[in-house]
């Protein structure tokens, strides 16, 4: 403690702000280095420990970064346990690969998997008796060699671990897209599934994916059960020496994964994925697979992930005609090089495609996120020469008014189509007409891959799950996001769409003609701080006393899907959706048709908002823009206050 305040002193006296690391810090760090068995990360953090107790300030304010403690930890009273560390979020976990227990490295990965193991373990005794357990990994191309990570790694270590606790443990060969591993969890009747990806993120992040047994992303009350397994203390110190027994693995094998992985079983799964998308009855009959005058011409990129091969057997799967592959982004490479934000949905990341889309007279450009779970669709149009990029929603209606009149108008089973609720109400428009049942769950595909299940279980066909942010979920194959079969559904309806001397721009408008203008204005606002975030709620929601008018517009009525809930629209004003203290989102809707919905991201530091204007009987689309337009300006100002709450907006809305 003297040294610290002497230390304080001359910092102050020297004119600098800079405090070395607390006692409690360097602790955490000591601790955590003793039990990393990556020399890499382990070596990182004695070199900052080092240098900072060296009089290095920048080592002392990055181990303040990477190991922060709990308020009220000092070194005498340290517990591992209680110190803050990566949030087992959505599905799983997701953060930047470096050291400490706020990111994706090797000790993080064991302690997740030996709690998620123990975890499975309990469901055995409480559900399944002694039926023999297996669990089911899979991996992308995600890597950084500056600490020696990546998702094979990843997936080896879970693994060892499994297999550790007495789970057979089949890791899928080479790598695979995430489609893949949520398919073989029930088709092996695993207990669990786990994908190491982060999907969309930068190259610096990875991920970790936890499917249950349904082949489903897990929910409550699982997800905060397994976090709770996961800081128990047992399952944060290693069981064995995985740092030794992986090294023993590669000196007795020199295969990419140590010899661990299964090709002949990841062939099998494979075939019967593309098999059982056959029987789903995606593959339409009608439409010409031969190549002709009126084809379109596809490009498709793989945005540097892994969708390439599956694209590949997408189309021969749908009998199509082979795409032209961007070469620029075939190939899984970590260091996505030609986008540095691999989001399809981003601004700029289909520039390249569509240049090579343009050099090679394609007409319309399919890309794959990285992990091939997302799917986006853009079309070159011949008269002006510019590009449309379809938003998530244009795509989910494309989507869900083709199933609708291919399959759904046939089925011999009721129809059921999902959306989550920040995606566009043009669906339930659809259904309201055709008569097929529209349902909207909350946000993200554990509940709508969860709800789409009961729905089966009640007898419904349910044809389309979708999310706005490009996710689609076709014909039921698996009960989530799925860019694979998606993918050759899209091009199977433009196919067709083309063959009647249409454009997929002409078929969408042609659809708004029939069932109702839908315009909308999605976006969203950089934020890191919770605290923000809390506080721009809280405003919203003006001391419970909900606006009644915003702006000069008439508040119809308001959903708070925060705790404890509130819906001005339900007889007993609470919703009829789950709510959750953790991800709240409020709803406005507007007497003239508009619906704004607000929510903090689950996986990255925005708060988004998604607002919809439905159109008036007859008005044409250009005028539902217009009023969109001059409504969005207002209502985001004065709920949201973005300059006075520090919200910075992307540079490029």
């Amino acid at each position: 403690m003297l040294r610290r305040l002497l230390l304080v002193h001359l910092a102050l006296c020297s004119g600098g702000m800079a405090l070395p690391p607390s006692a409690a810090t360097l602790r955490h760090a000591q601790e955590w280095a003793r039990r990393d068995f990556n020399p890499k990360t382990a070596g990182y953090v004695h070199n900052l420990v080092s240098q900072s107790e060296g009089g290095d300030d920048a080592s002392g304010r990055e181990l303040e970064s990477l190991f922060p403690v709990a308020p009220g930890t000092d070194a005498s009273n340290y517990e591992l346990s209680k110190q803050p560390r990566i949030g087992f979020g959505t599905a799983g976990l997701r953060g930047r690969m470096a050291p400490g227990p706020l990111c994706m490295n090797d000790l993080t990965v064991v302690q997740t998997a030996q709690g998620l193991a123990k975890y499975v373990l309990r469901c055995r005794e409480q559900e399944l008796g002694n039926t023999p357990l297996k669990a089911v990994v899979g991996y992308d191309h995600r890597a950084c060699s500056q600490f020696d990570v990546s998702s094979r790694q990843f997936a080896i270590y879970t693994k060892l671990v499994f297999e550790h606790a007495g789970i057979d443990c089949l890791i899928l060969d080479a790598y695979v897209a995430t489609p893949l591993l949520a398919y073989a969890v029930t088709h092996i009747n695993a207990a669990v599934g786990i994908m190491v990806t982060a999907s969309h993120n930068p190259k610096q992040d990875d991920g970790y994916k936890v499917y249950w047994k349904d082949s489903c992303q897990i929910r409550p009350p699982v997800d905060k059960d397994i976090a709770d397994a996961i800081v128990e203390e047992s399952n944060l110190v290693p069981w064995i020496a995985y740092g030794a027994k992986l090294q023993q693995l590669k000196t007795a094998s020199d295969s990419e994964c140590c010899g661990l992985s299964d090709p002949d079983a990841t062939r099998r799964i494979e075939d019967a994925y593309f098999q059982s998308i056959r029987d789903s009855g995606l593959v339409a009959s009608n439409v010409s697979a031969s190549a002709s005058a009126s084809t379109p011409r596809f490009a498709y990129t793989a945005m540097h992930g892994v969708g390439h091969p599956f694209a590949k057997r997408s189309f021969k799967t749908f009998r199509l005609p082979p795409f032209l592959a961007v070469p620029s982004q075939q190939t899984s490479d970590p260091d996505f090089p030609t986008v540095p934000f691999p989001n399809p949905e981003e601004k700029g990341a289909l520039d390249e495609a569509m240049a090579f889309a343009e050099k090679n007279a394609c007409d319309i450009v399919l890309a794959n996120d990285p992990d091939a779970d997302r799917l986006a669709v853009a079309e070159l149009c011949k008269k002006s020469g510019e590009w449309k990029v379809f938003k998530g929603d244009e795509v989910g209606t494309l989507l869900g008014v083709w199933l609708w009149e291919m399959i759904g108008k046939r089925s011999a089973q009721p129809v059921a189509m999902l959306a989550s609720t920040v995606s566009s109400k043009m669906l339930a428009a659809v259904g309201e007409m055709e008569g097929f049942l529209f349902e909207e769950t909350l946000t993200g595909f554990k509940w709508i891959g969860s709800r789409a299940l009961a729905l089966q279980d009640q007898g419904y066909r349910v044809l389309l799950g979708y999310e706005e942010a490009i996710g689609y979920a076709c014909g039921g194959v698996i009960p989530d996001k799925d860019g694979v079969s998606a993918l050759g559904v899209m091009a199977t309806l433009a196919t067709s769409v083309y063959s009647r001397g249409e454009t997929l721009a002409s078929h969408l408008q042609q659809i708004h003609d029939k069932y109702g203008e839908f315009v909308s204005n999605n976006g969203y606002y950089f934020c890191s701080d919770p605290a923000i975030v809390k506080r721009v709620l809280e405003q919203m929601r003006n001391d419970g006393k909900y606006f009644e008018s915003v702006g000069g517009y008439e508040v119809q009525s308001v959903r708070d899907l925060g705790s404890p809930g509130y819906d001005s629209s339900t007889q007993d004003k609470k919703p009829t959706l789950p709510t959750s203290a953790s991800s709240p989102m409020l709803t406005f809707r507007f007497k003239n048709g508009c619906v704004a919905q607000f929510r903090a991201s689950g996986t990255e530091p925005k708060f988004k908002y998604y607002i919809e204007m439905r159109g008036k009987p007859g008005e044409k689309k250009d005028a539902v823009e217009r009023r969109l337009s001059e409504m969005c300006g207002v209502i985001l100002e004065e709920l949201l206050h973005p300059q006075e709450n520090g919200l910075i907006l992307p540079s490029h809305l």
